[in-house]
């Protein structure tokens, strides 16, 4: 069935807040809003007031595409050795995330609150009545935030009023289908109705902030000035032309944007974007979500586009990146020559893009980020929003102020200034921000006129389910129900991951034949898509996630 305004969220109270702003009339960027004020209260583990975000939205007036960057934001009094002890080692890395040393300036709300100025036409005041309601009556808590609660019982137990919020007075974890009641955040999202972000990053809440994460046992530098100094940043997409249609994302401080569009790119070089539908299936591989050979360019490409993201990707208020020279053609050729259609390579390091200037750096270690959420909107006159957003781990650090969460964001920074004497791109800076894993996308058709709308949450991992969703997408007619259900395919650093309980697992004997190193596991995170047809608005939430859940009239 076919619609003329769209809302897939990770929950299906966010859906029916952000559905009923769509209803009234209101943007796309209002519906997000109102989904993304519920998620809040009913996903705290996911994000929240006290995290970040980045949205990328289309205005189909004047078919300008903008990022708007939400992201975290280090204190002034950080440096690089923020996760180093006095002799120079580094902290625990469980231990790091964990209180106030962690803690950014959350960017979230005051991103939202400027895209709405910019886009919105609802009264801001209107978009937080069904927030406001949840919080204050109640909701009972579902199977997945139980779950998450029952992981993280330990970050929980820090602070009295975390624990006191989800967890039981004998501290074990609140079950699910406990009415989870949070009055606190009610009256937070009250001011937030009335004073817009400025309630939390000013005044007496700001002020809550900063002492509960510089008193914290394992404190942070936050302060109020950090807080009121925080702004939104619009930033110019990172497109890449497929074929004859044009996929745009985030460019840093998002790592997966670059990531998404390079592998794309690669992929189409080696063969592998333009029937990805396992049509050229190895013999004896069995029946499989698409073919061996084409699996395995997916992953190889993958491995490509995640090793030069990591390696030259940062804050562009700090860091030269050379994004233009990763997706540029030629680079993209030679890149793409690297990867053998029978073997997998052995060990993947970021190339040598064109760059004027470049500056010298290391690589960095992994990071993970896996407290996400995305929500994808289309309203009745064509203007699009996918907004991805996080409080970095679940529940991020585990500090519960004035009825939300606050953020664990600082670890996304490498926590190593440098390697052998050079340079980190991504290392903690004063005012910098981290690079995250959070990639919002679109896609064009070649009269420019928007096709797709997609989104995933899942840390590390959502770069390479939009590739593989894009992959499918941009090569076959398939449906997005079909592209969003497809059993998971995809590289995490050099790990092959194919997703358990469905036939990817077949692949696994005939990649590691080919020198992959294969993991089988349960998918991590969600997938969202709205298509945009003649007839109107398809979209599909990732049925995975019993909670996720795709609307529109």
């Amino acid at each position: 069935m076919s619609h003329r305004h769209m809302i897939v969220t990770t929950n299906h109270l966010a859906t029916e807040a952000g559905l009923a702003i769509l209803r009234e009339g209101g943007s796309a960027i209002d519906a997000a809003v109102a989904a993304a004020a519920v998620l809040a209260v009913v996903r705290p583990d996911q994000s929240g007031l006290g995290g970040g975000g980045i949205l990328l939205h289309f205005d189909a007036a004047t078919r300008q595409v903008t990022v708007w960057d939400g992201r975290e934001t280090a204190p002034a009094a950080a440096s690089p050795d923020l996760f180093l002890d006095g002799s120079g080692q580094l902290l625990d890395s469980a231990a790091s995330g964990q209180g106030g040393r962690a803690v950014g300036a959350p960017g979230l709300l005051r991103m939202l609150d400027a895209a709405q100025l910019a886009h919105g036409k609802l009264p801001w005041e209107r978009l937080f009545a069904a927030a406001t309601d949840l919080a204050e009556s109640g909701t009972p808590i579902s199977s997945a935030l139980a779950a998450a609660i029952a992981g993280e019982t330990k970050r929980l137990s820090r602070q009295a009023s975390a624990r006191a919020a989800l967890l039981r007075s004998d501290g074990t974890p609140l079950p699910a289908g406990t009415l989870l009641v949070n009055k606190q955040l009610g009256e937070t999202l009250r001011a937030i109705a009335t004073s817009r972000s400025d309630a939390i990053l000013a005044g007496p809440i700001a002020a809550e902030i900063a002492t509960t994460v510089r008193t914290d046992a394992n404190p942070g530098l936050l302060t109020v000035d950090d807080l009121g100094a925080l702004a939104s940043v619009e930033r110019a997409p990172v497109c890449l032309a497929i074929g004859a249609r044009r996929v745009c994302s985030a460019g840093p401080p998002s790592s997966g944007g670059v990531a998404i569009l390079e592998g794309l790119g690669l992929l189409a070089r080696a063969g592998g974007t333009g029937d990805p539908s396992g049509r050229r299936t190895r013999a004896g591989a069995g029946p499989t979500p698409m073919g061996l050979e084409v699996a395995h360019l997916l992953i190889e490409a993958e491995r490509l586009a995640q090793a030069d993201a990591a390696f030259y990707l940062g804050d562009p208020g700090f860091v030269r990146a050379p994004v233009a020279g990763l997706l540029a053609a030629d680079y993209l050729s030679r890149r793409a020559g690297l990867i053998d259609l029978l073997h997998a390579m052995p060990d993947v390091q970021a190339g040598t893009p064109r760059w004027e200037n470049p500056e010298p750096r290391a690589a960095p270690p992994d990071q993970s980020q896996d407290g996400t959420t995305d929500l994808e909107v289309i309203d009745d006159a064509g203007n699009a929003v996918s907004l991805g957003a996080s409080v970095q781990d679940r529940f991020g650090s585990g500090l519960l102020v004035h009825g939300f969460l606050l953020n664990d964001a600082l670890v996304a920074f490498s926590p190593l200034p440098t390697r052998n004497g050079i340079r980190i791109a991504n290392q903690v800076e004063p005012g910098k921000r981290p690079l995250t894993p959070i990639a919002p996308a679109m896609v064009f058709d070649a009269e420019g006129r928007l096709e797709y709308v997609l989104g995933a949450s899942g840390g590390g991992r959502i770069a390479a389910g939009i590739t593989q969703m894009l992959a499918t997408t941009l090569g076959s007619s398939g449906t997005p129900a079909a592209t969003v259900a497809q059993p998971r395919i995809g590289a995490r650093g050099d790990v092959a991951e194919l997703e358990a309980n469905t036939v990817a697992v077949a692949l696994a004997p005939g990649l590691w034949e080919m020198g992959h190193r294969t993991e089988v596991r349960a998918a991590h995170g969600e997938l969202a898509m709205i298509h945009v047809t003649s007839a109107g608005l398809e979209g599909a939430a990732d049925p995975r996630d019993a909670e996720a859940d795709c609307a529109g009239d």
